[in-house]
């Protein structure tokens, strides 16, 4: 069991409540640092519409509406810019079946609130739903492995607040986890799923077969922001057990790790799986002014974790942690803007019929 204590992300339950992308309108909102997630599902809105031409639509007309679930823990324009993009989509065959069956011209997209990670399990009628999207979320973890927190276990995570660059041990925690969340994910969805449905699904990943090289995740959680961790215990304003009992529950998959449980689960065609390079999650301005390079590299990085960090260690504790994260970004501003380039596994998955 994972030692007790103050950390909030140590069981699923506390996870399950806290996860969510940082809200409001501030400077370190998602609202304010997502231009580049919205650029790389733009991007990939030609993979989307591949997926959505399997999408059988003769059960429209038996009497019932066309329902999309958008599955993800984001805030903002997004969630509703990409169920808007599905639904465009299909819109002219819709209306055309409707038309024809005398029905109600409508749809009705059905929408997770957008916070928490309960899309690991049961959330809607069985076949039910038609299209399922999930969009930059199948990466965050339902929970922070048991023995990464444990200090009993040789996965026992010291001294760092992500895995990349960890031992082996912690690693294959972190996998193990990822492999548990997404089979769960499937069992529930492959239940909820109408015949003749489809998935659509995104999520970071990494091109590299080596898990402790977790790409641009690595870079994003690994580097300066473990290092401002590192300056929170040095200047004695967190104890080094508190930093030890953070960690970011986030596992960036390689092409192969997200293959082996989609066939292991066997309910779902791989009709597309590929890595798909997303690019920067950075959008500044001034790409010379390494200031701005290291804030806009605070606020992404808060924006994503700046919840969980929050109620970790507490607003004022948080803002000198982030500050931090700045600094020492903008230090290397230039190797920054170079090397932080984000890769997502792109997967389109249809049920197949038992």
């Amino acid at each position: 069991m994972a030692p007790s204590g103050e950390n909030v992300v140590v069981s699923s339950q506390n996870l399950e409540k806290l996860l969510s992308m940082k809200g409001g309108k501030g400077e370190a909102s998602y609202a304010n640092n997502c231009q580049a997630q919205a650029q790389h599902a733009r991007s990939m809105l030609h993979l989307l519409e591949e997926t959505l031409d399997r999408v059988h639509l003769d059960s429209v007309v038996a009497g019932r509406a066309f329902a999309v679930a958008d599955l993800g823990c984001s805030s903002g324009t997004n969630t509703i810019h990409n169920v808007e993009a599905i639904i465009k989509v299909h819109g002219q065959e819709l209306a055309t079946a409707w038309r024809n069956s005398s029905l109600p011209t409508a749809t009705a997209p059905t929408l997770l609130p957008p916070y928490q990670v309960r899309f690991y399990r049961r959330l809607f009628p069985a076949r039910s739903v038609d299209v399922f999207y999930s969009a930059f979320s199948l990466h965050w973890l339902s929970q922070v492995p048991d023995a990464v927190l444990d200090k009993r276990s040789t996965a026992y995570n010291k001294g760092r607040v992500f895995i990349h660059g960890a031992n082996e041990s912690t690693v294959s925690a972190y996998k193990k986890q990822f492999q548990i969340d997404l089979a769960a994910f499937l069992r529930s969805r492959s239940t909820e799923m109408r015949r003749g449905g489809t998935m659509f699904l995104t999520c970071l990943g990494r091109t590299c077969v080596d898990p402790t090289d977790q790409g641009g995740a690595g870079l994003l959680f690994g580097t300066h922001f473990q290092d401002a961790w590192d300056d929170l215990v040095q200047e004695s304003l967190i104890a080094s057990e508190k930093r030890d009992n953070f960690n970011i529950p986030v596992y960036a998959p390689s092409l192969q790790d997200f293959k082996e449980v989609v066939e292991a689960d066997g309910s779902f065609a791989i009709n597309k799986l590929e890595v798909f390079r997303g690019g920067s999650p950075l959008v500044v301005s001034l790409p010379d002014d390494a200031t701005e390079i290291g804030r806009a590299m605070a606020n992404s990085c808060r924006a994503v974790s700046g919840v969980l960090v929050d109620a970790h260690i507490g607003d004022r504790l948080s803002e000198e942690l982030f500050s931090r994260v700045a600094s020492r970004a903008a230090s290397q501003a230039n190797e920054l803007l170079e090397q932080l380039q984000f890769f997502h596994i792109v997967a389109s998955l249809s049920l197949l019929l038992s």
